[in-house]
């Protein structure tokens, strides 16, 4: 399963690498249906609440810095990722042998789909 945005460039890459590698997957868009909540704490524990934060991107940008500083731990990370889905670094995804990873690294993605 991939998550992220569709508009985003990033995960159009991942998303047309994926298939021109002949993985199929499923599309969840963050814009039309939110994060999932329920899959927060694994993606936490998988990978970190950091990595999941867009830090760079426009979203957190225009955070007001009140909002930005108040980022000191997985749980105001995830109030801030539900409030502002755009904030998650794209893509996540969900591999079928339960690995989660975030952005796309097509060297990585390799050895996942060997």
């Amino acid at each position: 399963m991939v998550f992220g945005i569709a508009n985003c460039d990033t995960v159009k890459k991942a998303r047309s690498w994926l298939t021109e590698h002949g993985v199929s997957h499923v599309f969840h868009d963050f814009k039309k249906l939110g994060v999932p909540a329920e899959l927060l704490p694994g993606w936490i524990a998988a990978v970190g609440w950091e990595p999941l934060l867009n830090r760079k991107g426009t979203t957190w940008r225009k955070l007001d810095p009140s909002i930005q500083a108040d980022v000191i731990d997985a749980d105001s990370a995830v109030a801030v990722i539900k409030s502002n889905p755009s904030v998650v670094k794209r893509p996540v995804v969900a591999w079928p042998n339960g690995q989660i990873t975030v952005g796309f690294d097509a060297t990585q993605w390799l050895g996942l789909i060997a």
